[in-house]
């Protein structure tokens, strides 16, 4: 029903009015819409500095909502933004479909369609996009420009209730764009946003809301991969730090000598090699937030040090008589227990509870149901644009694969399965062809994806037993990398029962550093039971 009466436009608006979470409302927008327009797709995108982020759709598959569409990459979106009004593309426009591939209602390319885009105004700045499709060519042409320009301006201010100043800012001072180009993870069209809509991340998100306009000190706890250094940066850039420096500063990465020097600085001649005066970490991070990963690898001599900063927020760097003030926000991350840690005389309990004011815990992502497809979508569309492909999708079989799998890698293991898929997917056509067609990524893309590998149990129990000895008779094929595992599993096993589950004495005893150890048992499913006698 194209052209709506006053009467049907006001009982749009009286039914965006009624909403009440910001999820219901986009939604209901969405669904009043296509009441009074006959579509087959329909999308509500926010502005975010250069690229669009889906709030809402209907008719495209879910990973869409994973999508970063990056303007000047899109010539639609870019028509779309650059305009005041409602844009018409002609049915036969040679130009490309951001949503090729992606509408629910044809199976590949985009037949000739109608497609319009409106740009979303609050307050003369641009924060949104609508998007409609339909497999039926010219049906907007009807349109009214009245019509649209009234349904624009409810979906403004419906879009403009959920989002904050600051996301509303389109002209942002030069050093502001260098200190969040330094904020902010490097790659290519990643932002320092969650991705996932599961009840997991819905808690952590709300956590984050909670804790990040104060001034305490966080530590983030979780698996290895499950993006605990995105939580961090999530948390500066809500806070009231947000336009001074973030300093990332990997602790299992320093070697111990000159952990000190790094963290607090150091005096000309203060140890052999000291050439020059060297600012630490915490003044270069001064009036900003310090992140501190893997702080659990921090040696004992370290941790004391690092407790005075906590409290009295101020450092001696080496060889200097004074001490200087900080104004430190301190975050930290650990994939380890530290309560354990503590209880077994590797951490300091006193820094553990100056760090633990309040903890965070990423999910791992077989507990965060629903966020596959999510993530999936951020993904796919960051590795299209790395490898020039005009679309990348994933089959419906792989996904469901990757639904059941149990992810012992967490986002990382997810993100680089991909990686790698969509390689062999692209090595079977030209880089011409790669321009043009649509690479779908399926099962055969993905060889560590066998039925064993998502239907087993990875998490095992240290069982009370020695590991069984070699049979002989002939040996089944097995795969290469499983194998291995296999033999580095049991062997671990071993080690840790012959020496009662300390992992310090087991590896010793393997000839490895502690902290790897640690991480190929979490990565190989060893985990080690307290049993109160």
């Amino acid at each position: 029903m194209n052209n709506p009466t006053d009467n049907q436009l006001l009982e749009l608006s009286l039914e965006l009015a009624q909403s009440v979470s910001s999820n219901l409302r986009f939604d209901g927008l969405l669904t009043a819409i296509r009441k009074f327009i006959t579509c087959d797709a329909i999308v509500l995108l926010v502005l975010k500095g250069e690229y669009l982020q889906p709030l809402a759709l209907q008719g495209l598959s879910r990973d869409t909502m994973g999508r970063q569409f990056i303007i000047a990459e899109h010539p639609r979106f870019l028509a779309v933004c650059q305009s005041t009004k409602a844009v018409r593309f002609a049915a036969n426009s040679e130009l490309p479909d951001p949503y090729d591939g992606l509408v629910l209602a044809t199976d590949g390319d985009l037949p000739i369609h109608a497609c319009m885009g409106v740009p979303l105004y609050f307050e003369q700045q641009l924060i949104g996009v609508l998007t409609l499709d339909s497999l039926t060519p010219e049906v907007f042409e009807s349109l009214s420009q009245r019509t649209l320009s009234l349904i624009a301006s409810m979906a403004s201010i419906s879009l403009h209730t959920a989002l904050t100043l600051d996301l509303l800012e389109a002209n942002v001072k030069h050093s502001k764009e260098v200190m969040r180009a330094l904020n902010e993870p490097s790659d290519l069209g990643q932002q320092s946003c969650l991705v996932g809509q599961s009840a997991a991340m819905e808690k952590l998100k709300n956590e984050i809301a909670l804790v990040a306009p104060s001034n305490y000190s966080i530590l983030i706890q979780g698996e290895s991969g499950t993006g605990k250094e995105l939580v961090a940066h999530s948390i500066h850039q809500h806070s009231s730090r947000c336009d001074e420096a973030i300093i990332h500063v990997n602790c299992a990465a320093l070697p111990e000598n000159l952990i000190e020097s790094e963290l607090f600085g150091h005096a000309k001649g203060a140890f052999t090699g000291a050439a020059q005066k060297r600012a630490g970490k915490f003044l270069i991070a001064n009036g900003g937030t310090i992140f501190l990963d893997e702080v659990g690898e921090l040696p004992l001599a370290v941790q004391s040090k690092l407790l005075r900063v906590l409290q009295s927020n101020e450092i001696q760097p080496l060889g200097y008589d004074s001490t200087v003030q900080v104004d430190v926000r301190v975050i930290a991350a650990t994939n380890r227990d530290l309560k354990a840690e503590v209880e077994q005389g590797h951490f300091r309990a006193d820094l553990y509870h100056r760090l633990n004011v309040y903890p965070l815990t990423v999910p791992p992502l077989r507990d965060r149901e629903g966020d596959i497809e999510l993530l999936a979508g951020f993904f796919i569309e960051r590795i299209k644009r790395k490898l020039g492909v005009n679309q990348l999708k994933v089959a419906a079989q792989l996904m469901e694969r990757l639904e059941h799998y149990t992810w012992p890698g967490n986002v990382r293991e997810l993100e680089h399965l991909l990686s790698r898929a969509a390689l062999k997917a692209c090595a079977k056509f030209s880089i011409q062809e790669r321009h043009r067609q649509i690479v779908t990524l399926t099962v055969s893309d993905c060889d560590e994806l066998t039925p064993n590998t998502e239907d087993a149990d990875e998490s095992q129990i240290v069982p009370q037993q020695q590991v069984p000895e070699e049979q002989s008779g002939a040996i089944p094929p097995l795969n290469l990398r499983a194998a291995v595992d296999d033999y580095q599993k049991a062997l671990i096993k071993q080690t840790l029962h012959q020496y009662q589950g300390n992992w310090s004495q087991a590896a010793k005893h393997l000839g490895v550093d502690r902290a790897n150890l640690v991480r190929l048992s979490k990565r190989l499913g060893i985990r080690l039971e307290k049993v109160v006698w």
